[in-house]
């Protein structure tokens, strides 16, 4: 860490000095003097500053090389907390978690994101309220709210845009309708996008370039390049899930189009497959249980599926060279029938310099990835240069 701060731009603010301890390593005035290159008086009325915010507490005494050992100061994650929110298709999951996304309560339920933003935000808003009371924390403590919706979402706006499988959401003020809840900031991005970032935070943080993909309802992934979570120009990037594939033919798909990855790929399209072939199969789940019991026809159409994935990530692989590529969702939990079918096709037809060092395994956050993504995209909110200096101005 010390290493990497001796080139990058100096901090100019408490708020630039405050990222220095967000790592939670405790530093000394000393410390940060030498770092940033300020008066430790300036120093000094900076700490005093995030110490009166909440934002950092004293952690103890340095080892002295004469006279009083001088007193380090260290991030206080407990200071504030955070919403996170994760909402698939048929699906919700949020947490309570501190300013390092340390998870305090979390709970999950079924709930169908088609039955519109009214029913489904509503719910998300009154059992936000119910979880940050069992915590024991005030919702006067709620700083922000992170949300991951299983759509195409205008990061900047926060509004959901044409999302194929979310009638009524087209361009709601999501933001908006929980800020009426909430005294906070609420951020909003796509479900697979959040997954990637709580994936790479939680278990992959020194990869700089990876592919979060998820395989449940629908197919989508999730970029990590140069360390920093790509959306594209209008929040796009990563929607696998929609690019027509040979294997799928004119096979139709819920977006309008016809022969997208996702209509014979996803769990909902390998569950369909195998109730037309007279299996007790309905949802993705039951794709999961019949795999996971030993039947030979749940195993081949999962690899298969996998094989189909891998023939659109071969392409990815060749445009993003990422070192990494992490598979996630439900079906993904299988086994390693996906995997191994999605490894077949990508080491057979990418280019042995693009694959050398690539890996493909399955999610170590697995069903947190979201919620855990959520939290730290509205914690890299309200931890920033520019709204820590707001708060203590």
């Amino acid at each position: 860490m010390e290493e990497l701060l001796k080139f990058a731009p100096r901090p100019t603010g408490a708020g630039d000095m405050f990222q220095l301890l967000r790592d939670g390593q405790p530093r000394t005035r000393a410390d940060l003097a030498a770092i940033t290159g300020q008066a430790r008086s300036t120093i000094a009325a900076r700490i005093d500053l995030l110490m009166t915010a909440g934002l950092i507490a004293p952690a103890g005494e340095a080892s002295s090389t004469g006279g009083r050992p001088p007193v380090t100061f260290a991030f206080s994650p407990e200071a504030r907390i955070v919403l996170a929110v994760d909402l698939g298709a048929t699906h919700a999951r949020l947490a309570v978690t501190d300013l390092a996304s340390n998870v305090l309560a979390e709970t999950d339920a079924a709930l169908a994101i088609a039955d519109g933003p009214d029913v489904v935000l509503s719910w998300v808003a009154d059992t936000g309220e119910k979880l940050v009371a069992t915590t024991g924390r005030s919702i006067d403590d709620l700083v922000s709210v992170g949300v991951g919706l299983p759509g195409p979402v205008e990061h900047s706006s926060g509004r959901p845009i044409n999302p194929p499988i979310m009638p009524a959401w087209d361009d709601v003020d999501v933001p908006g309708i929980l800020q009426k809840r909430f005294d906070a900031s609420v951020l909003v991005d796509n479900d697979v996008n959040i997954m990637a970032l709580g994936e790479h935070r939680t278990a992959w943080p020194a990869v700089t370039d990876m592919l979060f993909v998820k395989v449940a309802t629908g197919i989508g992934s999730g970029i990590i390049a140069d360390g920093e979570l790509r959306r594209g120009a209008q929040g796009a990037a990563g929607d696998i899930g929609h690019v027509a594939v040979p294997s799928a033919a004119d096979v139709p798909c819920r977006c309008g189009n016809v022969g997208c990855l996702e209509a014979v790929a996803s769990g909902q399209a390998v569950a369909a497959a195998l109730a037309a072939a007279c299996l007790d199969a309905t949802t993705r789940s039951d794709v999961v249980a019949l795999v996971r019991g030993g039947d030979l026809a749940a195993s081949q159409a999962v690899r298969q599926a996998g094989r189909d994935i891998g023939s659109v990530l071969a392409a990815c692989v060749s445009l993003l060279n990422p070192s990494l590529i992490v598979i996630g969702g439900i079906v993904a939990e299988a086994g390693e029938h996906l995997i191994a079918g999605i490894r077949e096709i990508v080491y057979q037809r990418s280019l042995p310099l693009a694959t050398q060092h690539l890996r493909i395994v399955t999610s170590q956050a697995r069903g947190q990835a979201g919620v855990l993504g959520a939290s730290a995209m509205a914690v890299d909110h309200v931890l920033s240069p520019a709204a820590i200096d707001a708060l203590i101005a």
